[in-house]
């Protein structure tokens, strides 16, 4: 389930990155031309805002986020286990509570649409705050055995994926 996951959420985000720099380039073009899209600045900030979501996600289930490994594993086992289950709980609840404030503005935003482009909902532009948060949990969800694996026999997270799959623990033994 987490490759998939990984597959469908890296295709969304690199057909978003293409379509923001379409969007850019086009704008560019245009307004050098002396036409400038009226569309262009409301676009690229929800194409940018989406990219953001999906990437986020992407980042949680391949566990690339900002992390302190080393202050990690240099607890104690009990207390690095119990350091693990405290972040995983904050950072769903972070997000569950972030879901829910989503569809609260939604509700709120209901009826608006966007100001250069009136036949697209507002609502929908920013249903990737929900969308987002979910997607984040269910990544932070589907990474956390593997991460648990690592963290408990002490290897490194960050390190790996600095140095192209070797720990320094692998490099000294």
């Amino acid at each position: 389930m987490a490759k998939l996951l990984g597959e469908v959420l890296t295709w969304v985000v690199i057909t978003l990155m293409v379509g923001l720099t379409t969007v850019v380039v086009v704008a560019v073009v245009f307004r050098k031309l002396g036409a400038s899209l009226s569309w262009y600045d409301e676009v690229a900030s929800v194409l940018l805002a989406w990219t953001t979501y999906y990437g986020a996600a992407l980042a949680a289930l391949k566990r690339g986020h900002i992390g302190f490994d080393d202050v990690l594993l240099a607890l104690p086992r009990r207390a690095r286990a119990a350091a693990v289950i405290l972040a995983e709980i904050l950072v769903i609840s972070f997000f569950a509570l972030l879901a829910w404030a989503g569809l609260e503005v939604l509700s709120i935003l209901e009826g608006e649409t966007l100001v250069s482009l009136t036949w697209v909902p507002v609502s929908l532009t920013q249903s990737i705050i929900p969308i987002g948060a979910i997607l984040f949990i269910v990544a932070e969800l589907l990474s956390l055995p593997d991460y648990w694996r690592d963290v408990m026999a002490g290897r490194s997270v960050e390190h790996a994926v600095m140095a192209h799959g070797e720990t320094p623990e692998k490099d000294q033994a």
